[in-house]
């Protein structure tokens, strides 16, 4: 499994296996020697064996503490801009004069 998940990295990271086309990819990880559920996943879309191969395992998480909004997605008033720095009670306003 180690190798599957060092394989996903190299792929995520280099854009000419992102770019490559099915058969290019398949033939660089039969080359490599990958696991057989990583090779079908890549020739046959079936994802279902490398899912199994990495734990198949539902993650949850509370997923508002982690999201970010679209830059098209409306931010709720009550919520502060993402790039809004945040806003201190003991800093007290500054006033030119």
């Amino acid at each position: 499994m180690a190798d599957t998940i060092e394989w996903l990295e190299t792929i995520g990271k280099s854009a000419k296996l992102r770019r490559a086309s099915v058969d290019e990819l398949a033939l660089a990880l039969q080359q490599a020697d990958a696991s057989d559920a990583l090779k079908a996943a890549v020739m046959f879309g079936d994802r279902t064996r490398l899912a199994a191969e990495l734990g198949d395992r539902l993650m949850q998480s509370d997923e508002s503490s982690n999201t970010i909004p679209y830059e098209d997605e409306p931010v709720p008033q009550d919520t502060p801009h993402p790039a809004a720095p945040p806003k201190r009670d003991h800093e007290k306003p500054s006033h030119d004069r």
